[in-house]
Protein backbone atom coordinates (compact mmCIF):
# COMPACT_ATOMS: atom_id res chain seq x y z
CA UNK A 1 0.00 0.00 0.00
CA UNK A 2 0.97 3.78 -0.62
CA UNK A 3 2.12 5.58 2.13
CA UNK A 4 1.80 9.57 1.82
CA UNK A 5 3.94 11.58 3.92
CA UNK A 6 2.70 15.21 4.86
CA UNK A 7 2.52 17.60 7.57
CA UNK A 8 -1.02 16.00 8.95
CA UNK A 9 -4.70 17.16 9.91
CA UNK A 10 -5.13 20.69 11.33
CA UNK A 11 -7.55 23.72 10.95
CA UNK A 12 -9.98 21.16 10.03
CA UNK A 13 -8.53 19.73 6.76
CA UNK A 14 -6.80 16.63 5.92
CA UNK A 15 -3.47 18.64 5.02
CA UNK A 16 -2.57 22.42 5.59
CA UNK A 17 -0.27 22.01 2.76
CA UNK A 18 -1.88 22.33 -0.93
CA UNK A 19 0.68 20.18 -2.05
CA UNK A 20 -0.10 17.15 0.29
CA UNK A 21 -3.87 17.39 0.20
CA UNK A 22 -3.82 17.32 -3.79
CA UNK A 23 -1.60 14.00 -3.53
CA UNK A 24 -4.39 12.92 -1.04
CA UNK A 25 -7.67 14.20 -2.95
CA UNK A 26 -6.53 12.71 -6.07
CA UNK A 27 -5.88 9.12 -4.65
CA UNK A 28 -9.25 9.21 -2.73
CA UNK A 29 -10.71 10.42 -6.23
CA UNK A 30 -9.24 7.77 -7.97
CA UNK A 31 -9.45 5.22 -5.51
CA UNK A 32 -6.43 4.14 -4.49
CA UNK A 33 -5.35 2.76 -1.41
CA UNK A 34 -2.88 4.50 1.09
CA UNK A 35 -2.10 5.58 4.42
CA UNK A 36 -0.75 8.84 6.05
CA UNK A 37 1.41 9.61 7.85
CA UNK A 38 2.34 12.50 9.61
CA UNK A 39 5.45 11.99 11.81
CA UNK A 40 8.13 15.07 11.81
CA UNK A 41 10.81 12.38 11.49
CA UNK A 42 9.42 12.29 7.85
CA UNK A 43 10.41 15.71 6.93
CA UNK A 44 13.73 15.09 7.97
CA UNK A 45 13.54 11.92 5.63
CA UNK A 46 12.21 13.63 2.92
CA UNK A 47 14.29 13.03 -0.01
CA UNK A 48 14.17 17.14 -1.45
CA UNK A 49 13.85 18.56 1.81
CA UNK A 50 9.95 19.24 1.09
CA UNK A 51 6.59 17.29 1.39
CA UNK A 52 4.57 15.76 0.02
CA UNK A 53 6.74 12.57 -0.99
CA UNK A 54 5.47 8.93 -1.18
CA UNK A 55 6.39 5.26 -0.89
CA UNK A 56 4.79 2.84 -3.49
CA UNK A 57 6.58 -0.23 -2.67
CA UNK A 58 10.19 -0.13 -2.87
CA UNK A 59 9.79 3.32 -4.84
CA UNK A 60 9.95 6.97 -3.33
CA UNK A 61 8.73 9.97 -5.10
CA UNK A 62 8.76 13.16 -3.98
CA UNK A 63 7.39 16.78 -5.41
CA UNK A 64 3.57 16.50 -6.40
CA UNK A 65 4.30 16.85 -9.56
CA UNK A 66 6.40 13.80 -10.04
CA UNK A 67 4.08 11.96 -7.68
CA UNK A 68 1.20 12.52 -9.95
CA UNK A 69 2.84 10.78 -13.09
CA UNK A 70 4.15 7.83 -11.09
CA UNK A 71 0.06 7.41 -9.98
CA UNK A 72 -1.35 8.13 -13.55
CA UNK A 73 1.34 5.80 -15.32
CA UNK A 74 0.92 3.02 -12.66
CA UNK A 75 -2.89 3.05 -11.83
CA UNK A 76 -4.33 4.22 -15.12
CA UNK A 77 -5.14 7.83 -14.01
CA UNK A 78 -8.92 6.82 -13.47
CA UNK A 79 -9.29 11.01 -13.37
CA UNK A 80 -7.95 11.14 -16.66
CA UNK A 81 -10.52 8.53 -18.72
CA UNK A 82 -13.35 11.33 -19.53
CA UNK A 83 -11.09 14.31 -20.45
CA UNK A 84 -9.69 15.33 -23.72
CA UNK A 85 -6.15 16.48 -24.63
CA UNK A 86 -7.20 20.36 -25.07
CA UNK A 87 -8.50 19.85 -21.28
CA UNK A 88 -5.72 18.36 -19.83
CA UNK A 89 -3.34 21.04 -21.34
CA UNK A 90 -5.73 23.74 -19.53
CA UNK A 91 -5.53 21.21 -16.29
CA UNK A 92 -2.08 21.54 -16.35
CA UNK A 93 -1.43 25.07 -17.52
CA UNK A 94 -4.04 25.88 -14.53
CA UNK A 95 -2.11 23.59 -11.61
CA UNK A 96 0.92 25.44 -12.20
CA UNK A 97 -0.35 29.02 -11.83
CA UNK A 98 -2.17 27.24 -8.87
CA UNK A 99 1.36 25.94 -7.89
CA UNK A 100 3.68 28.86 -8.76
CA UNK A 101 1.19 32.17 -7.93
CA UNK A 102 -2.04 31.35 -5.86
CA UNK A 103 0.21 29.00 -3.02
CA UNK A 104 2.74 32.40 -2.34
CA UNK A 105 -0.70 33.92 -1.58
CA UNK A 106 -1.75 31.54 0.98
CA UNK A 107 1.61 31.34 2.33
CA UNK A 108 2.10 35.31 3.06
CA UNK A 109 -1.60 35.24 4.38
CA UNK A 110 -0.80 32.38 6.76
CA UNK A 111 2.85 33.69 7.85
CA UNK A 112 3.03 37.51 7.51
CA UNK A 113 -0.49 38.66 8.34
CA UNK A 114 -0.15 39.87 12.11
CA UNK A 115 -3.91 38.53 12.61
CA UNK A 116 -3.21 35.50 11.42
CA UNK A 117 0.53 34.20 12.54
CA UNK A 118 -0.75 33.39 16.24
CA UNK A 119 -2.89 30.79 15.26
CA UNK A 120 -0.29 29.36 12.96
CA UNK A 121 2.27 29.58 15.21
CA UNK A 122 0.35 28.03 17.71
CA UNK A 123 -0.35 24.92 15.49
CA UNK A 124 2.83 24.69 13.93
CA UNK A 125 4.98 25.35 17.18
CA UNK A 126 2.73 25.58 20.38
CA UNK A 127 3.57 22.12 21.22
CA UNK A 128 7.51 22.55 21.55
CA UNK A 129 9.27 22.79 24.58
CA UNK A 130 10.88 25.62 26.12
CA UNK A 131 12.85 27.84 24.76
CA UNK A 132 12.29 26.45 21.06
CA UNK A 133 8.42 27.26 20.88
CA UNK A 134 9.63 30.55 21.31
CA UNK A 135 13.14 30.73 19.40
CA UNK A 136 11.99 28.20 16.43
CA UNK A 137 8.88 30.23 15.32
CA UNK A 138 10.85 33.32 14.80
CA UNK A 139 13.75 31.31 12.69
CA UNK A 140 10.43 30.14 10.43
CA UNK A 141 8.87 33.23 10.18
CA UNK A 142 12.29 34.59 9.17
CA UNK A 143 12.90 31.91 6.75
CA UNK A 144 9.62 32.47 5.18
CA UNK A 145 9.54 36.15 4.66
CA UNK A 146 12.79 35.35 3.04
CA UNK A 147 11.61 32.91 0.45
CA UNK A 148 8.51 35.14 -0.04
CA UNK A 149 10.58 37.97 -1.51
CA UNK A 150 13.26 35.86 -3.53
CA UNK A 151 10.20 34.34 -5.10
CA UNK A 152 8.72 38.08 -6.10
CA UNK A 153 5.80 37.87 -4.04
CA UNK A 154 7.48 39.37 -1.02
CA UNK A 155 7.72 42.65 -2.96
CA UNK A 156 4.43 43.56 -3.51
CA UNK A 157 2.64 45.12 -0.84
CA UNK A 158 -0.62 43.70 0.99
CA UNK A 159 -3.39 45.29 -1.24
CA UNK A 160 -1.80 44.03 -4.27
CA UNK A 161 -1.13 40.64 -3.06
CA UNK A 162 -5.15 39.93 -2.11
CA UNK A 163 -5.30 41.45 -5.91
CA UNK A 164 -3.18 38.59 -7.28
CA UNK A 165 -5.38 36.12 -5.29
CA UNK A 166 -8.49 37.56 -5.98
CA UNK A 167 -7.35 37.17 -9.65
CA UNK A 168 -7.03 33.50 -9.30
CA UNK A 169 -9.88 32.84 -7.50
CA UNK A 170 -12.40 34.82 -9.74
CA UNK A 171 -10.73 32.91 -12.91
CA UNK A 172 -11.35 29.56 -11.04
CA UNK A 173 -15.28 30.26 -10.24
CA UNK A 174 -15.81 31.74 -13.81
CA UNK A 175 -14.41 28.26 -15.08
CA UNK A 176 -16.23 26.80 -12.97
CA UNK A 177 -19.93 28.29 -13.23
CA UNK A 178 -22.56 26.06 -12.26
CA UNK A 179 -21.13 23.01 -12.96
CA UNK A 180 -20.13 20.17 -10.33
CA UNK A 181 -16.51 19.39 -11.42
CA UNK A 182 -14.48 21.83 -13.98
CA UNK A 183 -14.35 19.71 -17.06
CA UNK A 184 -18.66 18.12 -16.49
CA UNK A 185 -20.04 15.74 -14.69
CA UNK A 186 -17.19 13.45 -13.11
CA UNK A 187 -14.21 14.55 -11.36
CA UNK A 188 -10.52 15.42 -13.26
CA UNK A 189 -7.06 15.91 -11.68
CA UNK A 190 -8.16 19.67 -12.05
CA UNK A 191 -10.97 19.07 -9.33
CA UNK A 192 -8.36 17.29 -7.00
CA UNK A 193 -5.94 20.26 -7.57
CA UNK A 194 -8.09 23.33 -7.52
CA UNK A 195 -10.04 21.33 -4.28
CA UNK A 196 -6.46 21.36 -2.17
CA UNK A 197 -6.01 24.83 -2.71
CA UNK A 198 -9.37 26.42 -2.59
CA UNK A 199 -10.27 24.55 0.03
CA UNK A 200 -7.37 26.66 1.96
CA UNK A 201 -8.98 29.45 1.76
CA UNK A 202 -12.70 28.66 1.82
CA UNK A 203 -13.21 25.45 4.25
CA UNK A 204 -10.65 26.14 6.56
CA UNK A 205 -10.93 26.93 10.03
CA UNK A 206 -9.34 30.11 9.99
CA UNK A 207 -10.34 33.52 9.09
CA UNK A 208 -8.04 36.58 7.66
CA UNK A 209 -9.00 39.25 4.93
CA UNK A 210 -7.82 36.51 1.36
CA UNK A 211 -10.09 33.58 3.37
CA UNK A 212 -13.13 36.53 3.63
CA UNK A 213 -12.57 37.61 -0.23
CA UNK A 214 -12.51 33.42 -0.90
CA UNK A 215 -15.88 32.81 0.90
CA UNK A 216 -17.63 35.31 -1.72
CA UNK A 217 -17.06 32.99 -4.44
CA UNK A 218 -19.70 30.81 -3.42
CA UNK A 219 -19.78 28.37 -6.14
CA UNK A 220 -15.94 27.54 -5.21
CA UNK A 221 -17.06 27.39 -1.62
CA UNK A 222 -20.12 24.55 -2.38
CA UNK A 223 -17.64 22.88 -4.87
CA UNK A 224 -14.89 22.28 -1.98
CA UNK A 225 -17.82 21.68 0.13
CA UNK A 226 -19.12 18.62 -1.75
CA UNK A 227 -15.85 17.06 -2.14
CA UNK A 228 -14.93 17.73 1.87
CA UNK A 229 -18.79 15.77 2.37
CA UNK A 230 -17.83 13.33 -0.66
CA UNK A 231 -14.61 12.04 0.37
CA UNK A 232 -13.56 13.32 3.61
CA UNK A 233 -16.50 12.54 5.41
CA UNK A 234 -14.48 10.63 7.95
Amino acid sequence: MIKLYGFGQNFGLSDVSPFVLKVDAYMRMSGIDFDLSSDFNDFKKAPKGKLPYIKDGDQVIADSFFIFNHLKEKYQAPLESEVTEEQKAISNLIIKSLDESFYWCIVYSRWMRDDTWPSIKEAFFGAMPVPLKFIVPVVARRGVKSALGKHGIGKHNDKEIMEIAENTLESLSTMLSDKNYFFGDSPSTLDAVVYAFVAQVTIIELNNPLIARARKYTNLVDFCNRIHKKYYAD
